[in-house]
């Protein structure tokens, strides 16, 4: 009987250490960060979102506010790689990605598949078009109802989903690579609204300077979302370090130094939390 008590204990043992191996990875993530001397974050190219310039410099205020936070945790730089939206919580998962700074904006399934830092930027959304709206569309509704009107929006991302859900059929919504291809998309004919959050849309017409295009914003309908910084599920607690540092920032009004130039409110992010718009898009 003593033998058997022993066993059981050694047994016991052994599966406590085993069911404590994960939380312990995860609480060395930051560890692993700080030694490497970066974090690898997955962008967009979508200004004032995220940006890369010619020289390949990472600007945007996601990455911006990544930067300065990761840089407070100890992790003295960021290193960023492009992706599509629809391709990003993938790369996190599947680890080549260390964190998502791309205005992700927090919605259902991806509140269920990666943990969310508290909010950084909101924003509503906004169409491009044609001047004088000739197909007066205002709202996604107004695409799925006029059987001549093609959408572009990025593949895998809000704006996307939004039109497929409005029902505008998937033939005539147009995955679109980029901010620049958008603008030329529509100028070309090729589609007749292209689709992203007011800031983008305003920066791409700003660049563009074209008097034969126009501005719906916001979108009749559509709702004000907010981003997070996106971290795997395993890596809670990297993502708490990272909120606790969040915290501070907006507290101490540096937040709002970073995030207002682009033209986001401080205010809006720190009006809601993770809970209650993880909780709203339920």
């Amino acid at each position: 009987m003593k033998t058997r008590y022993l066993l059981s204990a050694a047994s016991l043992s052994v599966l406590l250490v085993t069911a404590a191996a994960p939380a312990s990875a995860a609480d060395d993530k930051l560890e692993q960060l700080k030694e490497q001397g970066f974090a690898r974050i997955a962008i967009a190219n979508e200004p004032p979102f995220t940006a890369v310039g010619a020289d390949g410099k990472v600007s945007g205020a996601a990455p911006d506010v990544a930067r300065a936070i990761f840089e407070k945790l100890g992790v003295k730089e960021v290193v960023a790689s492009i992706s599509e939206y629809g391709a990003m919580i993938p790369g996190l998962q599947a680890g080549r990605h260390d964190a998502i700074t791309a205005g992700l904006f927090m919605k259902p399934e991806r509140c269920n598949a990666v943990a969310y830092s508290e909010p950084i930027l909101c924003d509503a959304e906004a169409f491009a078009l044609k001047k004088g709206n000739p197909l007066k569309l205002t709202s996604y509704k107004d695409i799925a109802d006029n059987p001549d009107a093609k959408i572009g929006a990025p593949g895998g991302g809000t704006e996307e989903k939004l039109a497929l859900e409005a029902g505008v059929p998937r033939d005539r919504v147009i995955v679109v690579p980029d901010g620049q291809s958008g603008i030329k998309m529509l100028q070309d004919g090729r589609i007749d609204v292209y689709s992203l959050p007011v800031l983008s849309i305003h920066d791409l017409m700003d660049k563009a300077k074209d008097p034969n295009l126009e501005t719906v914003a916001p979108v009749v309908n559509a709702p004000v979302y907010c981003d997070g910084a996106a971290f795997r599920k395993q890596d809670v607690a990297l993502r708490d370090a990272f909120d606790v540092e969040l915290k501070k920032l907006k507290e101490s009004g540096e937040f709002a130094k970073i995030i207002e130039p682009y033209g986001f409110s401080a205010k809006a992010a720190m009006s809601t939390s993770r809970d209650k718009l993880c909780a709203a898009a339920k």
